[in-house]
């Protein structure tokens, strides 16, 4: 009960875009689009369509080819050609101590002139008002960062049951309010497929090259942007923003492999203590009610799991249907947590898009 108040709290006070056309007296942002593209030929022209068909133009986009084998820097070029706005930039060798997307996301700041920097994935689709509503927020907060969870379209077994995962734990666990209310680095979320950084805010903390190394970029921006006093706000933006993620289960294994040990500093008792958690709460009411439980009790607390993760989903445009197979859902993240501490227990690495990270 305590968990479906919680985040029946968190979705209330969640910041959302805002609704109200920007007032013609205020000046336009001047914000530069950054997109990274490594082996991206089967989104990058749908992303930059989304985003050139804003309504609110960006000053400037700008996309890096990061030593793409496939045909992405030949889409990026041929859009190049027909829209002025678009400047395509080849990577350069990633250096040692780097990870390929901060080192991406850190040439592609050197580049920008914007007042404001907003990372897009190559994977995700901004709706036609995406930046004339982030404006406001902009506008209104002045400097660090803004960034938001976009809406998953999800479409395998596993991305269906693990994906909207993601979204679960936040709302379970972080108080939306203290992200922007308190100054604590404790209190930070972000998702890497649309993060939006002042300028002046990005190069006082030291750009992507400060947290050159960090598997959870995301996360270590906003952590960054916190402990050196900017204002920091995770804002409910999947009514403009979506993407996919994922196409496969092995996407989708891998993808949080690299990110759930590291998302909990790689501490193993804090792994330890989530899993137990997430067992007491939502698989040992299923077990216990084949070992004599009092079916009632198992019944309700199914119930309450379930809508909990109805609301969550609905929230965020999700099918409501696979909120029923939440103990299974928990069951997979579990696996895939003891997959993810086994990987760096061992020393064996993570491995995303063709490189290896310890």
């Amino acid at each position: 009960m305590f968990q479906l108040g919680f985040v029946c709290w968190n979705l209330f006070v969640f910041p959302r875009l805002s609704q109200q056309q920007v007032p013609n007296t205020q000046t336009p942002i001047r914000l530069s689009v950054l997109i990274p593209a490594r082996d991206e030929e089967a989104n990058i022209e749908a992303c930059l369509s989304s985003v050139i068909q804003q309504t609110q133009q960006p000053y400037e986009i700008i996309v890096l080819n990061d030593h793409s084998t496939d045909n992405t820097k030949k889409l990026i070029r041929g859009l190049a050609n027909k829209h002025q706005s678009i400047r395509l930039v080849e990577g350069k060798s990633l250096p040692k101590g780097w990870t390929g997307k901060s080192y991406a996301c850190q040439q592609l700041a050197d580049h920008a002139s914007g007042d404001w920097f907003l990372f897009v994935d190559a994977d995700a689709r901004l709706e036609p008002k995406a930046i004339e509503q982030m404006n406001p927020i902009l506008a209104k907060q002045g400097a660090g960062i803004v960034s938001g969870f976009p809406r998953q379209i999800v479409g395998s077994w596993l991305e269906k049951l693990v994906v909207p995962m993601m979204m679960f734990v936040i709302l379970c666990h972080l108080p939306i309010y203290f992200v922007k209310n308190s100054k604590r680095a404790m209190f930070a979320a972000a998702h890497g497929a649309f993060i939006t950084v002042h300028q002046t805010s990005y190069h006082v903390i030291g750009g992507h090259a400060a947290i050159r190394d960090s598997l959870l970029d995301d996360m270590s921006l906003m952590k960054r942007m916190k402990q050196y006093g900017f204002p920091a706000t995770l804002a409910k933006i999947d009514r403009y923003v979506y993407m996919r993620m994922y196409h496969t289960w092995k996407d989708v294994w891998f993808g949080f492999q690299k990110n759930i040990y590291t998302g909990v500093n790689r501490q193993a008792i804090a792994l330890l203590l989530v899993i137990a958690y997430y067992l007491m709460l939502y698989i040992v009411p299923i077990v216990l009610l084949f070992t004599g439980a009092n079916p009632i009790l198992v019944v309700i607390s199914y119930a309450i799991a379930v809508l909990t993760k109805a609301i969550v989903d609905y929230s965020n445009g999700v099918t409501l249907v696979y909120s029923f197979f939440l103990p299974i859902s928990v069951l997979f993240v579990i696996l895939i947590s003891f997959d993810s501490f086994l990987k760096s227990f061992k020393k064996q690495g993570y491995q995303w898009k063709g490189r290896s990270y310890s």
